[in-house]
């Protein structure tokens, strides 16, 4: 019960604690704003997601060290020299995945590229796109497959870690991001976060984006698992979120459209992208080569 147990209280204090911070930091952005207008006229439930993030990067060590880890190393973070071909491979294994769902998008008039965009609009979407893909994919590796199954796997078997793991990476990706009505108040965040969840009320959201999000952090999980380190998972989610990113940048939705099949902007919400990850995953799993699958079980 003790992994259980530290798992919850983990993810509690993550999500109320966030959700009772959130409100605080957005006050001081405000008193900010003359300084920083960019960070005081962003969306509250902006502020929410970072919370988040930051109480589970905070408490991401004493998490592990609840469940009997010592060194950065038994998350996933050794040295990277010898690595970059782990990172280069999931790199391009990552961008091609999504890349395929985009081709098809494309072609199928799903979505249609913007015309006759700047130049210097260009090179801000894939300068945000990169920024954004260093940022998220290494915090969220670390968090997720280094924390989270990471340690699970310590104490139960790693299949088990894994499923868990990816279903609390799925859950955390799908919550939903409302516009708050009224003034920010002491609970504004707890507000919010009831809001957050109102995603899962909705079947047609709930399928397949839930389940798209799941095999991405199989996927991820997986990549950890075989290798023993966090470079390829780290590389793989470079690849989708550049990929995500450019993409929303890059095209508008054209209308009418079924959204159903080819998915937003998120470009990751369709059957297409389900079906396109599921194919990925079935041949992930046979794709490293015998000398990278270490750590398949654990001492």
């Amino acid at each position: 019960m003790r992994p259980v147990r530290a798992l919850l209280v983990y993810l509690a204090v993550i999500f109320i604690g966030g959700a009772l911070l959130a409100p605080w930091v957005w006050q001081l952005a405000q008193l900010g704003g003359p300084l920083f207008p960019h960070l005081a006229h962003t969306a509250f439930h902006r502020y929410v997601d970072r919370c988040f993030q930051i109480i589970a990067l905070v408490g991401l060590w004493p998490f592990m060290r609840a469940l009997g880890a010592t060194s950065r190393r038994e998350i996933g973070l050794v040295s990277p020299f010898g690595q970059f071909h782990l990172l280069g491979r999931g790199l391009l294994l990552g961008f091609a995945s999504l890349a395929c769902v985009a081709a098809v998008s494309l072609a199928g008039h799903g979505r249609l590229m913007v015309p006759y965009l700047a130049a210097g609009k260009l090179v801000g979407i894939l300068a945000g796109a990169v920024g954004t893909a260093c940022v998220v994919a290494l915090l969220e590796e670390i968090l997720y497959r280094g924390g989270v199954f990471g340690g699970l796997r310590r104490v139960v078997h790693w299949t088990t870690a894994l499923v868990i793991s990816s279903v609390i990476y799925a859950l955390v990706h799908f919550l939903q991001g409302p516009q708050l009505a009224g003034p920010v108040r002491w609970n504004s965040g707890l507000v919010a976060l009831q809001s957050m969840l109102a995603g899962f009320s909705d079947v047609h959201q709930l399928v397949p984006g839930f389940f798209s999000l799941a095999i991405a952090g199989i996927m991820l999980a997986l990549a950890y698992q075989r290798t023993g380190n966090l470079y390829f998972s780290i590389g793989l989610h470079w690849g989708w979120i550049f990929c995500l990113k450019t993409f929303g940048g890059l095209t508008a939705q054209t209308t009418p459209v079924p959204s159903w099949f080819y998915g937003s902007g998120k470009l990751i919400d369709g059957w297409l992208a389900f079906f396109v990850l599921l194919a990925f995953l079935i041949g992930f799993l046979f794709w490293l080569p015998k000398s990278d699958r270490r750590t398949l079980t654990l001492p």
